[in-house]
């Protein structure tokens, strides 16, 4: 059996200028009027790129009644289904970091980062970043 490796996004603040081509490059990929991400300003006025952190004790799993959020413990992804969701969006209210937003289309689903697994290039919000503040890391 295959050992998959286990990534996390990471982002150098320091390179990003605030372009929003992860933002745009996310939407492209999902087909989506939407992000999975957002770029903030920090209190001190840096560009500051959010994403899911596929959190290693995720509240949002934990907070989920319907099974729709889970943490896949070979990738270390948490990752959503849609399909078990029951939009009472507790993901939502339990996000530490503010990260997991209703899709506005369906008023029912969650819109929530899951690193483009079907992407063989991988996540496009990595791939499209001009300014490689957005990276890859392995972690074990």
């Amino acid at each position: 059996m295959k050992e998959l490796k286990k990534r996390r996004i990471q982002i150098d603040r320091d390179k990003c200028i605030s372009c929003l081509t992860c933002v745009s490059a996310c939407m492209v990929e999902k087909g989506s009027e939407e992000s999975r991400n957002r770029v903030v300003m920090s209190s001190d006025l840096k560009p500051t790129p959010i994403f899911c952190r596929h959190c290693d004790q995720p509240e949002c799993v934990y907070t989920c009644m319907s099974g729709a959020m889970r943490k896949d413990l070979e990738t270390g992804l948490v990752l959503y289904d849609k399909d078990k969701c029951a939009s009472c969006y507790m993901c939502v209210m339990a996000c530490p970091y503010g990260v997991l937003k209703e899709d506005d289309r369906t008023k029912k689903e969650i819109l929530k980062c899951d690193m483009c697994i079907d992407n063989p290039t991988g996540p496009a919000c990595v791939t499209k970043c001009p300014m490689e503040a957005i990276t890859v890391e392995e972690i074990k």
